[in-house]
Order: structure tokens, then sequence, then C-alpha cells
């Protein structure tokens, strides 16, 4: 089969590699899309490797159609499906633990399904286990709010509730967040987010930009809030007033959803998909597709990315 690997020169190369040899807990999928996530640049980058027993080559996440399964699965050759990979989702066929591998919502396509697993798994983690949930009126502040996980975080929030405070770089952003559900958006590029936390504080919030802005906005939480840390796209260096996490029994958490085992995500994966499946097949919730490619245009879609241009998911296909 063939997959996209880096080359000598990290440059996206679409080569001959091995068959993915299947085991008897896994899947194997014919791949007819796989979505592009910024864990994929850094890769790209020789930033952020696959984890062991995982594919070299990038994509977390995956849509397509069952080739085999174990016999003992829910799954037989023809379903359709969606899969969270810890590596190896830019290729025509991957395998992947049957636990983390989901039926798709009914009524959408091979290409909003591939851009489901990672994003949602993503909010879905940090927003109900790591934080704990929220409450009806508690604020919650989110980083780069139209971003795949921004909006999925958004919506998670507000059905929990929460008041949603967001940051975006553009007005066209902002006025796609607001239709989403956001309450008060926040332009990083003209406003003051401090000022503004400072009349809303947040009791979870879900960062993935870091850098100087952390610690200044990291003094506005109210008593036992939640800070999440998933990125650090604005620099991995902050200034923290330590006697503000005491006193006000902040808590700092670090996160990442692809460190974790294949028995973690499964059990993420199984929650998401009894609680939020009905709500994507009823389309109280939403996947938005900012652009899609086809997979020999991978730089183009790469490109959007760090640009920073997309509102919601940009998607690969192969199909």
């Amino acid at each position: 089969m063939k997959a996209l690997i880096l080359d000598d020169c990290r440059e996206f190369a679409w080569q001959e590699v091995p068959e993915p040899v299947r085991q008897a807990d896994e899947v194997l999928i014919e791949v007819h899309a796989a979505a592009v996530n910024r864990a994929d640049l850094l890769q790209k980058d020789g930033c952020y490797a696959s984890p062991p027993g995982w594919p070299e080559w990038c994509g977390l996440e995956v849509s397509g159609v069952v080739l085999e399964a174990p016999p003992e699965s829910r799954f037989s050759p023809g379903d359709q499906v969606c899969a969270l990979l810890g590596g190896g989702g830019y290729s025509e066929r991957v395998v992947a633990p049957a636990g983390m591998v989901l039926p798709i919502p009914a009524g959408f396509s091979l290409v909003e399904a591939a851009s489901l697993p990672e994003v949602w798994a993503t909010a879905y983690l940090n927003l109900q286990l790591e934080a704990g949930g929220m409450k009806p009126g508690d604020v919650f502040f989110l980083q780069a709010g139209a971003s795949g996980v921004g909006l999925a975080a958004i919506q998670l929030a507000k059905l929990m509730g929460a008041e949603v405070v967001t940051t975006v770089g553009s007005p066209q952003k902002a006025d796609f967040v607001r239709k989403l559900g956001a309450d008060h958006v926040v332009n990083h590029q003209t406003d003051d987010v401090v000022k503004f936390l400072q009349a809303h504080p947040p009791a979870v919030a879900l960062d993935c930009v870091g850098g100087p802005l952390m610690g200044a906005a990291f003094r506005q939480m109210v008593f036992g809030g939640r800070w999440i840390m998933i990125a650090t796209l604005g620099g991995g260096e902050t200034t923290i007033d330590l006697e503000t996490v005491w006193r006000k029994r902040i808590r700092l958490i670090g996160s990442t959803l692809r460190s974790r085992t294949p028995e973690e995500k499964a059990a993420i994966l199984a929650a998401m998909e009894e609680q939020l499946w009905p709500r994507f097949a009823s389309r109280q919730l939403v996947s938005n597709i900012h652009a899609v490619f086809p997979i020999e245009q991978v730089n183009e879609a790469h490109g959007v990315l760090r640009r920073r241009e997309n509102i919601g998911k940009v998607v690969l296909t192969l199909k």
C-alpha cells in the first residue's frame, strides 16, 4: 500500500510501505478521508513523533470502510467507521484497536466523520474528565475558538450550561463562533484579553496558546478554577504568581490525548458515542469542515493550518 512518508528532507512523499498487519483485537480500515491536526504539523517538523507501536507517518483520525474485524467485535467488513489513531492515518489502509473505532453518526458523510475522533475526544477529555465538568453559569475560557478543538469545546461547554468566552484572530472567525454559541468573543489581535477576563473570571480554561499571556490570564480565575494546558503555540514560558495558586486553590492541569493508552482512549470514545453521537445525528452538534483537499495536496492543506486560516477542520481525501 501507499502512505505519505517524510523523506530525508522532511518533505512528504507518496510511497509504498508495508501493509499493516492486523492483530486479533484490531480492525483493518480502508481509509477514505483523514483530518489534519496541528500535531501533524509538529510531526512534519520533527517535533512530535508517533508513539511506540504506531506508524511513523502523520494522521491521527480517519474515516473509511472496514476490511477486516475481530469475529467477536461489533464491526463487519463493509461498515463505515471513523477511528482515533496514534499515527499513520495518511495512508491507504490502517489498523486500530477495536475500542478506538466508532460507527459514523447517522447522516454523516465520510469526510465529516473523519473530522470527529481527535478534536471531540480532546474536548470531551478535558472538559468532562480533566475539568470535572461545569455547572450552568460557570464561565469557560477558551483560546483559539475557531480551531477544530475550539469549535468542539464551545459546543460541549454550551451543553453543560457554561458561559463561553473565547479568543479569535479575525472578525470572520468572531462571527462564526458567535453563531456557534460563544457568548463573548475577544479578538486577541486588537482587544485586551486580560481586562476582559477581569470582568468575566473563568471557572475552567482550555489553553493551547500559553506564552506570556497565560500567566496574566491565569490570575483572573475564580476560586477553585481549573486551567488546562494542551499546547503552547504562543511559547513555552510564562510567569505565574504562585500565591494565586494556593490562595484561590487553582489547579493547573497538563493534558494530552495522543500519549494515553488504547484502553484510556477507548473509554473516552465509548462515553462520547453514548452521549454525543445522537446529538450529531440530530445535528444539535456539528463539525464544520473548512476545506477538503485530495491527499496529493497535503502541503496546501497543512498551509491552511500554518497560516491559521481555518475555521474548523481541514480534511484530506483518498477516494
